[in-house]
């Protein structure tokens, strides 16, 4: 990788490379920013230090002639620890940040702007460097209140978020090695969001992975401030303004997901499951559980070895929402406890389960383990016929449930089955035209639920996908309508009644609604007129304005009145009421 030089135009970063340079070779000289890198030997890993990390290393300054530097702040061939940007090394420091551990490699730095390391001011120092390790310093909120130093880094990359729960040990000591605070040998268990201790401890453990040690300096004003802690109930006392050190391990933590979003449904993972897919929608799962009320009452239990494990296919409302929503986040080989709140579990009805009673408005707990998924294949796992197959199977159960009055899964399967049908290329001439046909089916049906579900504007667009395709589709046109007209947009609806007529003119169910608009808007210019008449009144005019809005009052009074008789010749025309086909 070519490190950025210094002519660059842009302030970079010290050690930043451009990725898609070639890495440097061994003995290859390069230009970095005020100094020269000739590399010598590998390290090995990808990490770097950064300013304010605790380095130790190997060096050895020479100049150019070969002298070594005795005066230099480096103790020839010695181990040295620094903080790099402490200018102990003025210029030496940011080539460090380029290295690995493990690295070695040879410094060039000319003296004039870099610091004075030789006897002449003239000349050029050179360092070979051998990076051992370091420990990487962070200003946890950036004003030197909280600064951690990582004594041994953890494993993996995750990190506590607010809702999980972790397990850490510590021991706490005033400036003077006095301990105030020390956990039992194996730890303490809390949740991040419930704090510990001081505020600010949650926010760092939230900077840690699984088995990380810490050391912390924590100023007064992020600890117990200008109060301190009295002693009590087994408490040292903590004087005023008491600078705190603290060794901390992040032991472990289990994850807590919200599933739904709202924290009605929680998710805490005991055992991590396998791979990397979860069962998802329509997947056919077994799971092991037992089903607890807070208080630890067990209502149901379907264990391995003891009872049969309960199978079930997510997504089908086959086991309360709650629990159905979390097992659709699981992998296999997963355990977990599901905390689920009443509006997804029994509501406030009571339910007789198996072991027990569940009262009315009862938080529940499972205790849950995965034992066995079988997803539903992606529609790039299937053939075209299938595809077609499995589009039209959702189609069908999409309008069994419309049947059923349940609109909003009823909408989903349209939504699943159109996933099925996109317009890829992967369908033959004959085919495409049956998939072509029916996503317009399954987008129609659509519009049917979004209106049923007063979603006016899904409608709309539905109907619209349905046009883009067959501009005359007369129930495209009539459900628009009715959206529009349900949205108060009069003009665009009687656009696409207009349309509708013209492609099938004795469309019963059509004219129904265009009776309707009109009635609508009759309604609408009679409410239209008498405000203008309020706002308006003659007395406030002379009399040629007087006149002229009279004449404009009795123009729409006409419209008014024609538009009732019209209504009225329509009405005698359409005696018999028509229901809406919903779904097709």
């Amino acid at each position: 990788m070519v490190v950025l030089s210094s002519e660059d135009e842009f302030d970079e970063e010290p050690g930043e490379v451009i990725e898609s340079a070639p890495p440097q070779r061994v003995g290859e000289e390069r230009q970095l920013r005020g100094l020269k890198k000739k590399l010598l030997k590998h390290g090995h890993g990808w990490e770097t230090p950064n300013f304010n990390d605790v380095v130790t290393v190997h060096c050895v300054g020479t100049l150019l002639d070969g002298t070594v530097l005795g005066s230099s702040t480096m103790v020839m061939d010695q181990p040295r620890t620094f903080t790099l940007g402490n200018g102990d090394v003025p210029g030496l420091d940011r080539g460090i940040t380029t290295m690995k551990k493990g690295e070695v490699a040879l410094f060039t730095l000319p003296a004039d702007g870099e610091g004075d390391f030789s006897h002449d001011s003239n000349s050029v120092v050179q360092f070979e460097v051998e990076l051992l390790s370091w420990i990487r310093v962070v200003d946890v909120c950036k004003d030197g209140g909280v600064i951690k130093k990582t004594l041994e880094k953890g494993s993996g990359t995750e990190r506590p978020a607010d809702l999980d729960e972790v397990l850490v040990r510590y021991q706490v000591a005033l400036v003077d090695g006095t301990v105030v605070e020390e956990t039992p040998e194996g730890g303490v268990e809390f949740y991040v969001k419930d704090g510990h201790l001081f505020p600010m401890l949650t926010k760092v453990i939230m900077t840690m992975t699984r088995g990380e040690k810490a050391e912390l300096i924590v100023q007064p004003q992020y600890a117990f401030g200008e109060t301190g802690r009295e002693a009590g109930s087994g408490l040292c006392s903590i004087p005023p303004n008491s600078v705190l050190h603290i060794n901390i391990e992040l032991v472990s933590f289990k994850p807590v997901i919200n599933v739904t979003g709202d924290s009605k449904v929680l998710k805490k993972i005991l055992k991590e499951g396998e791979g990397a897919f979860t069962a998802n929608e329509g997947a056919n799962v077994t799971v092991s559980f037992t089903a607890m009320l807070e208080d630890g009452t067990v209502f149901e239990k379907r264990r391995t070895g003891e009872e049969q494990p309960l199978e079930f296919i997510t997504d089908e409302e086959q086991v309360i929402a709650g629990l159905d929503r979390a097992v659709a986040t699981m992998k296999k080989g997963e355990r977990a406890i599901i905390s689920i709140h009443p509006e997804y579990a029994f509501g406030n009805v009571e339910v007789r389960r198996d072991l027990a009673i569940v009262p009315p408005g009862s938080n529940v707990v499972y205790d849950i383990e995965m034992m066995d998924c079988i997803k539903e294949k992606a529609p790039w796992e299937l053939n075209s016929k299938e595809k077609i197959e499995v589009a039209g199977r959702k189609k069908e159960e999409g309008n069994a449930l419309f049947k059923g009055g349940n609109y909003r899964r009823a909408e989903k399967k349209y939504e699943q089955a159109v996933d099925f049908l996109s317009d890829d290329g992967s369908f033959g001439f004959g085919e495409q035209k049956q998939a072509d046909a029916l996503r317009v089916s399954c987008w129609l049906n659509g519009a049917a639920c979004s209106l049923k579900l007063n979603d006016l504007f899904g409608a709309i667009k539905l109907c619209s996908q349905v046009l883009d395709v067959e501009f005359c589709n007369v129930k495209a046109l009539y459900r628009r309508a009715q959206a529009y007209i349900e949205t108060g947009d009069f003009l665009l609806a009687d656009v696409d009644i207009k349309k509708a007529l013209m492609v099938d003119p004795q469309n019963r169910e059509v004219k129904v609604i265009q009776k309707k608009l009109k009635q609508l808007q009759v309604d609408k210019d009679k409410k239209d007129a008498k405000l203008y008449e309020n706002m308006f009144a003659p007395k406030t005019m002379d009399s040629s304005m007087a006149m002229k809005f009279l004449i404009s009052v009795a123009v729409i009074r006409l419209k008014v009145e024609n538009d009732a008789r019209e209504n009225e010749d329509s009405a005698r025309m359409e005696e018999d009421t028509v229901a809406d086909s919903a779904v097709i």
